[in-house]
């Protein structure tokens, strides 16, 4: 007899496990299937295991480069081995909440590879057999991996990926990486930290193309400065893996001149591509896109009736909050509600020091659509908070339309992406720069700043001049 639970969710990431745990709250009868690890390449391969490294090999810098500890500084060394081990630990207390929360909900978690059968049924294959569910409700979850280059395959040894990255054992002497987002960005300075020489090969103009250009301008001065080596507008064209090295041959499109360079290492931070191939081969042509992700409703809801898909398959900002507030939407647009997600509030951050977090719309975008604008911007030189910690290299940025509105912003400081809610709040909820500058911010905090670029966009902040 087939099993016929209320709904049926593929894949055990952040947007899966969280439609699970929703639709269970909502009293849905839940299969949730997951070929690998419950909290899939967030938690296992990417956002947990990147931010503890990152706060690893953060402390360490801080710690041989403060001015006010003596001593032998330059010999001390960071445990890489202890780092791994420790950030393994961190990862597994997470899965296993994860684990536990779905079991104490009744979520009944079946491990395996799963495929699309037809409309409400679901095939799970394991040991070399097959089982199939029946649904009237289906979650696509499968996530995304790594995209790759056509002349630079990642082979686990000289070409790696994110997932490697995370996991080498040896620290690599020269790391080259392909990509200046956001991934490309944290990895590289992770090892830059820890004494590899890292190049960065970015084909835009910019690094994290598509943010708020003074911003990233900014943040790339200051990662030039920490050691960093950043190359923008570089086409690789060709690749050699020889002898341990990888050897990448490209054009400098600033001014057309050749460049080769050479590393024990090669990072791909390229982006991501969705993990759709069965769906293509099982429901041919039904609502994938032509990069292969999932066409869905502002409701998440595909193509066919009562199959809903979320996260890196359905394309967009591939950022793992993303998936995880898509996952209750679904979830609750399959218990009858109709809710959409306003995807113009949707924040990011980039965790280098100091943070880049922003939401809404960068200056460019705003005047682009015709929005007259107000602009308010406050440097961290002018933070109290900023400087007891040493740190007042950034600034804060917030814009709002001829109305007040605000529409955007745009942070450039330590914590940053903590800070980045307030803000969020504000365009979740329609509200004016006169909402935030007259709310009573904690000092000295972080978080001033905002009120202050918020002050300053109507010519009223009080610790700097207003021009």
């Amino acid at each position: 007899m087939r099993e016929k639970p209320d709904l049926i969710i593929l894949g055990g990431g952040p947007g899966g496990y969280v439609a699970a745990l929703r639709a269970a709250q909502l009293k849905k009868r839940v299969v949730l299937i997951e070929r690998d690890e419950l909290g899939g390449t967030c938690m296992n391969y990417g956002c947990i295991p990147t931010k503890y490294l990152l706060h690893q090999t953060q402390v360490f810098k801080e710690l041989k480069e403060s001015k006010n500890i003596v001593g032998e500084l330059d010999k001390m060394q960071l445990n890489w081995e202890k780092v791994q081990e420790e950030k393994k630990s961190v990862m597994n207390r997470l899965v296993k909440g994860i684990d536990f929360l779905l079991d104490k909900n009744g979520v009944k978690v079946i491990k395996g590879t799963a495929f699309l059968k037809n409309e409400n049924q679901v095939s799970v294959e394991k040991n070399g057999e097959a089982k199939i569910l029946e649904s009237s409700s289906i979650i696509l979850a499968m996530g995304g991996r790594p995209a790759v280059l056509p002349f630079l395959a990642p082979n686990g040894k000289e070409v790696i990926t994110s997932r490697e990255a995370l996991e080498l054992q040896i620290i690599p002497k020269k790391l080259l990486v392909v990509g200046a987002g956001a991934i490309g960005l944290e990895i590289g300075t992770i090892y830059q930290r820890i004494g590899t020489e890292v190049i960065v090969l970015e084909i835009m103009p910019t690094i994290l193309p598509g943010s708020d250009k003074e911003i990233v301008t900014r943040l790339e001065r200051v990662l030039k400065r920490q050691g960093l080596e950043i190359h923008t507008q570089m086409k690789i064209e060709e690749s050699l893996v020889k002898g341990g090295e990888v050897s990448l041959k490209g054009i400098d499109l600033k001014d057309q001149s050749r460049f080769e360079l050479e590393a024990d290492r090669v990072l791909l931070a390229t982006g991501r591509t969705p993990n759709s191939e069965s769906l293509r081969d099982t429901m041919p042509g039904a609502f994938l896109d032509r990069q292969g992700f999932v066409k869905v409703s502002p409701q998440l809801e595909t193509s066919i009736s009562g199959i809903y898909a979320v996260g890196d398959l359905i394309g967009g900002k591939l950022l793992a909050h993303k998936a995880l507030q898509e996952g209750v939407v679904a979830a609750e647009n399959i218990s009858g509600s109709k809710k959409t997600l306003n995807y113009g509030a949707l924040p990011q951050a980039v965790y280098t020091e100091p943070e880049f977090s922003s939401v809404g719309l960068t200056e460019k975008e705003a005047q682009d659509m015709g929005i007259k604008t107000q602009v308010g911007i406050f440097s961290l030189q002018a933070n109290g908070r900023a400087l007891t910690l040493g740190k007042p290299e950034g600034i804060a940025k917030v814009i709002a339309d001829e109305k007040d509105k605000i529409i955007g912003a745009h942070l450039l400081a330590p914590k940053a992406s903590e800070i980045i809610p307030e803000m969020t709040l504000a365009l979740t909820r329609g509200m004016k720069l006169q909402d935030v500058s007259s709310s009573i911010h904690l000092h000295p905090t972080l978080s001033e700043a905002v009120m202050e670029a918020a002050l300053g966009a109507k010519k009223e902040a009080l610790h700097v001049l207003n021009v």
